[in-house]
């Protein structure tokens, strides 16, 4: 199998190239390049502090990484990156979580944040302010998602007047049901 260079430019000196946790894994690992607070219901992009250049006939997909997916209220979205883009790269980052209030109608608060890692973080700067509940850290330097390079074939969209037909047809969302026969 031949090997495809792509190219990596720090843009921020404590930036972590992007690497494999084991050889056989499909993704690279994307790591925050500075703290980030992330409140219910808000969507933040996470930079990497990094640059790519990608051969020509490539793209770069943003994933989640399960582990956050599972054990936090985060959701990255997916993305993909054309190979002539040459900016940062960022992941755009959603926090679920609902917001919560207190019975006289306030937003509940909290001087405590939930890590990336799932668990409360009594982070320095929590000692002097408050946090809607529910308020995600990611930390610099943590693993927040994962990249996958793939080859694209070259396409070309061609109008039609009809279209073949096939067993589905225009059956769509959910047509297929979920009950396993």
């Amino acid at each position: 199998m031949t090997n495809i260079n792509v190219k990596v430019k720090r843009l921020h000196p404590d930036a972590v190239l992007p690497k494999k946790a084991h050889t056989d894994d499909a993704g690279f690992d994307l790591v925050a390049a500075e703290d980030v607070l992330i409140n219910p219901g808000e969507t933040v992009l996470v930079k990497t502090g990094l640059a790519f250049e990608l051969p020509p006939g490539y793209e770069m997909q943003i994933r989640p990484r399960s582990g956050v997916t599972l054990k936090t209220k985060l959701r990255v979205q997916l993305g993909t990156v054309d190979a002539n883009y040459r900016g940062e790269l960022g992941v755009i980052v959603d926090n679920i979580s609902p917001l919560l209030y207190e019975a006289n109608g306030d937003v509940a608060m909290t001087d405590v944040v939930v890590s990336i890692e799932g668990h409360n973080d009594d982070v320095t700067f929590a000692k002097t302010h408050c946090f809607p509940s529910g308020t995600h850290y990611i930390p610099k330097n943590t693993r927040i998602a994962q990249i996958v390079i793939q080859r694209l074939p070259e396409t070309e969209a061609i109008e039609v007047d009809e279209l073949g037909d096939s067993e589905r047809g225009t059956a769509g969302f959910g047509s297929s049901g979920v009950e396993v026969n």
